[in-house]
């Protein structure tokens, strides 16, 4: 007897992200530096994954770096936004790491600040805070 399929959770749209990337070495340093955050190893065959650290419990989506052979990077029309304390700390880092700022801090009104910057694989990534 099969189960009734359950309905998707209410709640926030996006469940889990993937940015996928040339070189993951690279890529994990440059968010690990801009984020100040460690990534984990995520074991998937035919792809080396690296997640960043979530909680279950609290707003937002969870996520890794991907590498799958045969994957271009730097061409997708995703955008994926971090949340952060202050863009504009975030902005400095991901110049420190080598990536670009495509668009600096900006305000969006009552929803707070975004910034856009371009990561060590040439993907574009939103920054998103309240202040």
């Amino acid at each position: 007897m099969n189960p009734e399929p359950k309905e998707p959770a209410k709640g926030n749209p996006v469940s889990w992200f993937e940015i996928y990337v040339a070189d993951s070495k690279r890529a994990k340093e440059f968010y690990e530096a801009v984020f100040q955050v460690q990534l984990e190893r995520i074991e998937a065959p035919g792809l080396e994954m690296w997640a960043f650290p979530g909680n279950d419990r609290t707003y937002g989506a969870h996520g890794a770096l991907v590498r799958m052979p045969g994957f271009p990077t730097g061409q997708n029309s995703v955008l994926v936004y971090f949340a952060c304390q202050d863009c504009a700390v975030e902005e400095q880092r991901v110049l420190a790491q080598g990536g670009q700022i495509q668009r600096k801090k900006m305000s969006i009104g009552n929803f707070g600040f975004v910034s856009l910057v371009v990561d060590s694989e040439g993907n574009l990534v939103g920054l998103h805070s309240f202040h």
